[in-house]
């Protein structure tokens, strides 16, 4: 698959075929490919749990808020759910900046995804105590985000925008997921 290709097909699927699960192995090689990830200073400061345990994967599913901008949508409806999840966590014996890490080891682990034949979704809006207790996470790691995984169901499709017009996503008449992106020429800048 040529590489914008898969910049393109790696989307927020917010919908799956709950009946698919994703193997754990396939879970343990996206984590491998975040090992592989730069990392500022190099410290590598990023730890993750994976679940991909049916029982775990439902007690998990309450904790996590799906979709803000589609006030008319629940979430994934019990078959439309996720079948494996990769917890981030920032290991605060090691360093406490993880912003800048997490962002480059969660869009890997999607474009890994994708290149797997699944799909996933960040999610960072989650009940965080929830997790703690559910996983039985010690106060030395911060909870950064829930990235879903599973078999998509969704379509979703990106429309190019002009710089005035709005981001929010949507679905329409359909049930298309719709992401505005901004266009070229409104974000590469030239200042003279």
């Amino acid at each position: 698959m040529h590489f914008r290709d898969l910049v393109t097909q790696s989307r927020s699927y917010r919908k799956f075929d709950s009946g698919v699960p994703v193997d754990e192995n396939v879970v343990r090689d996206l984590v491998e490919l975040a090992c592989y990830v730069p990392s500022a200073k190099n410290l590598q400061s990023l730890k993750y749990i994976a679940v991909t345990e049916p029982l775990t994967a439902a007690a998990l599913f309450p904790s996590l808020s799906w979709a803000g901008y589609l006030a008319d949508w629940s979430g994934p409806t019990d078959a439309e759910r996720p079948t494996a999840y990769i917890i981030m966590l920032g290991d605060l014996s090691i360093g406490t900046e993880f912003g800048c890490d997490s962002g480059i080891a969660a869009q890997t682990v999607l474009l890994g995804a994708t290149a797997s034949g699944i799909g996933g979704c960040i999610v960072a809006s989650l009940d965080r105590q929830k997790i703690r207790q559910l996983l039985k996470i010690p106060d030395g790691y911060v909870i950064l985000m829930v990235i879903a995984l599973g078999k998509p169901v969704e379509t979703v499709v990106i429309d190019q925008i002009a710089e005035n017009e709005s981001v929010r996503y949507f679905r329409d008449a359909h049930g298309i997921h719709h992401v505005p992106k901004r266009m070229l020429d409104d974000v590469l800048l030239k200042f003279h």
